[in-house]
């Protein structure tokens, strides 16, 4: 199973970017997706996530400017970030909580956490 991050860039202030995150592999079923972020010198952060129902949470600083969604018959997330800020520059981490498909007859699944590659957002003018 992997993810793949892509959709990054370098915008102006105030401009948008969408980040799309997709799972592939045994797949059974994916449960948790969401976005992280780091920005230099500082820890990674919870920036949003959805769980399997569509319910979703966000961090302060994004609300009202990100949103988060997913296609679940894709297995893929996507974070739609509008009234980018230079504070928004970092790089963007997907993750996800997966049922790996170990076998079919009999069914055998493993739940693991797995992560993206990194995708740079950069907010400069």
């Amino acid at each position: 199973v992997q993810l793949q991050a892509s959709g990054g860039g370098a915008v102006q202030p105030g401009g948008s970017l969408r980040l799309s995150c997709a799972a592939s592999g045994r797949i059974y079923s994916v449960d948790i997706m969401g976005w992280y972020r780091q920005a230099p010198g500082k820890q990674r952060e919870l920036v949003a996530r959805i769980v399997t129902g569509g319910d979703t949470s966000y961090a302060d600083s994004v609300k009202g400017r990100f949103t988060i969604s997913r296609d679940s018959g894709k297995n893929t997330a996507y974070l739609q970030m509008n009234s980018l800020k230079p504070e928004d520059t970092a790089v963007y981490y997907c993750n996800a909580d997966i049922d790996q498909l170990l076998s079919r007859d009999p069914i055998s699944l493993l739940k693991d956490e797995f992560w993206g590659q990194g995708t740079l957002v950069t907010v400069s003018s």
